[in-house]
């Protein structure tokens, strides 16, 4: 077969993409996906192969909701923005994604909006042009799904991003703060470097083959 992309199946990204470098670990693969489907529905994917350390690049569009398919609540969305599920306000915090990676295992973190663009294409040469699993969160605007319902203008989530930024490179995961009031810390926050799942199996497993 040739070709150079997958659609998967809903949250199941990271499991196909697994899949594909298993089977030819030459291969780059890079795992493009939205805010619901990597940390909800696909959450105990993405934390397994960050704590493995495969060798992925896996890039998140976070639009703060399920931008999708109806505009649902995920496990991003602002505490008390409103959404399809939640039309007096959300009551539950949403993840750090940086943390989140970082917590799990990740070896490369960083944030950027995509307004950013080229700090953003950096970040996405620097994650392909190592080993190891990488993390890279894309702040893009649904004006549709969220903007709407929190009275959002398209122009305005634009300048939010514009106005709040703050480039921290190198701040510690537990601190970024992505708040559209106080401010959003973008940046690359994590690089080093430790054994892929490959080294470490074939560490562990080729002296039994022998």
């Amino acid at each position: 077969m040739k070709l150079d992309s997958y659609h998967t199946t809903h949250g199941r990204a990271i499991p196909f993409a697994t899949g594909m470098k298993l089977a030819n670990p030459e291969l780059t693969v890079i795992v493009f996906s939205g805010d619901g489907d990597l940390f909800a529905i696909g959450g105990n994917h993405f934390l397994h192969a960050a704590r493995r350390n495969m060798d992925l690049t896996v890039i998140c569009v976070n639009n703060f909701n399920y931008g999708m398919t109806g505009g649902q609540a995920a496990a991003t969305t602002p505490q008390m923005a409103m959404t399809a599920t939640t039309p007096l306000g959300n009551p539950e915090p949403p993840f750090n994604l940086p943390l989140l990676a970082y917590a799990s295992g990740a070896t490369y973190v960083a944030r950027w909006t995509m307004l950013h663009t080229r700090d953003l294409t950096k970040s996405i040469e620097e994650a392909l042009g190592r080993k190891g699993f990488s993390f890279i969160e894309v702040l893009a605007p649904c004006p549709t799904g969220y903007g709407r319902r929190n009275k959002q203008k398209p122009i305005e989530s634009l300048q939010i991003y514009q106005e709040k930024a703050i480039v921290r490179n190198g701040a510690n995961p537990a601190e970024v703060t992505l708040d559209f009031k106080l401010g959003i810390t973008l940046g690359k926050f994590v690089e080093y470097d430790r054994p892929t799942f490959f080294e470490s199996y074939e560490r562990i497993c080729r002296p039994m083959a022998l």
